[in-house]
Parts: C-alpha cells; structure tokens; sequence
C-alpha cells in the first residue's frame, strides 16, 4: 500500500465553529462526532480531525488543500463573501490578491484559531 496521509488532528478553541467554517467555506461536511474529535473529510479521504484544546495554547498551523479551477472559483467566492481577509502569499505580504504560482492560482486566509488555510490549483514545482 503507497503511503498516505489518512487523518490529522486540529486543535481548535471551539471544534465545532472550527469544523463547521471549514466545511462550509471548502463545500465539505462535517461528519458526526468520533470520540473527542469532530471529522472534515477531503475528497481524498484525509480526514482533518477538529478537537477542542481547553487550557492549553493553540499553535497556528498551515493547511492546504488542492482543488480544481471550479471549485478555486466557488471556495474564493465563499472566502470574500465572509469578508475574510485573503493573501497570495504565507508571509502575508500580498493582501487582498490571490497568486498564480506554476500557472495556477493559490490563496490563503486564517480560521478562527490563527491556522492558515490555503487553496491552490497546481502543486508547487508542479511547471509553467
């Protein structure tokens, strides 16, 4: 069996705000509660498990998700019509801009926690 990514956990202040905004900007549900963890599941069956992390701190993470032309268009229109702040770069350089990097299009913003989420439609190092 080739190796894959099958599960992460995300701790999150609030699991359920967290999952649910993910899912709702990415067009993914959010699956019925597994133990202490609340499931999105991508399409490729990696599964992003959302889990409340009390007292203790939470340390921003990056995630990123490749997604079709289509689908780039539908998510970006759900991100702005949040009125989330968006970049085209991880050093939050370039607000208000998405990037084209190897001739596709790439953007990220923050979930409610600080995690840096990211969408992007050709791999990177992928050409162009």
């Amino acid at each position: 069996m080739p190796v894959q990514l099958n599960h992460t956990i995300v701790h999150a202040t609030d699991k359920r705000t967290s999952a649910e905004f993910l899912a709702g900007l990415l067009g993914l549900e959010v699956r019925p509660q597994f133990g202490p963890f609340l499931p999105v599941v991508a399409d490729n069956d990696a599964t992003l498990d959302f889990m409340d992390a009390g007292d203790s701190p939470i340390t921003p993470q990056h995630y990123a998700f490749l997604v079709s032309e289509e689908d780039f268009d539908a998510i970006f229109g759900r991100i702005k019509d949040a009125g989330l702040t968006y970049y085209a770069d991880p050093g939050r350089q370039r607000p208000g801009e998405i990037n084209h990097n190897d001739g596709g299009r790439g953007v990220y913003w923050a979930d409610p926690d600080g995690h840096f989420l990211e969408i992007l439609t050709r791999p990177y190092g992928s050409g162009s």
